[in-house]
């Protein structure tokens, strides 16, 4: 990676800190990733890194909280968009969540965040972020049914591509019949 240079601003500096975080936390986790990891990535030091944001948990909860407001707003987006081509409120919202998927790492940091849950702090923010998420929904006029079951479907699409079910679909049929049924076309 290159190293970041002296002449970037402090925010760019920190942008550029938040998103190598955001890929090595995406590779291995709140618990396996270390801020000498994070700073390798960004090209920076350790003590950078920690002069930042403090400690490790307050690195994570950044680039986690950051990611989950990624994805409500890309369903307020999604929502809010009325031209004729949009379609239904769930086929925007299918579609927008389909754009999202294919960031790896944005998927890989949400699942680590909500694997973390035994970690108080990042289990506060999952409850949060699930909940602004769900009232994005029901702010939309989703009844609390259509809310749960995109939600629902939401998570099991973001283990089965974090499983990589897709690619080895084929080695287990009731494996591939599900990811078909949740994935629908992207699955191919």
């Amino acid at each position: 990676m290159p190293s970041v240079t002296a002449r970037m601003s402090a925010d760019h500096r920190r942008e550029v800190v938040l998103q190598a975080a955001t890929r090595a936390f995406a590779r291995r986790g709140y618990n396996a990733t270390s801020t000498d990891e994070v700073a390798r990535e960004a090209g920076v030091s350790q003590p950078y890194v920690v002069r930042i944001f403090g400690t490790k948990l307050e690195l994570f909860l950044q680039v986690f909280e950051r990611a989950l407001e990624q994805v409500r707003r890309a369903f307020v987006q999604a929502l809010d968009d009325e031209g004729p081509a949009a379609g239904t409120g769930p086929a925007r919202l299918s579609a927008a969540y389909t754009a999202l998927v294919r960031d790896r790492d944005l998927l890989q940091v949400t699942m680590h965040g909500f694997s973390a849950g035994h970690v108080p702090r990042i289990a506060t923010a999952a409850r949060a972020g699930l909940g602004r998420i769900h009232e994005t929904l029901r702010g939309a006029g989703w009844s609390e049914q259509e809310a749960r079951d995109f939600v629902a479907r939401g998570m099991l699409i973001n283990v089965l591509l974090s499983i990589g079910a897709p690619e080895h679909g084929d080695s287990e049929p009731a494996l591939a019949e599900l990811t078909r049924a949740a994935l629908g076309e992207a699955a191919q």
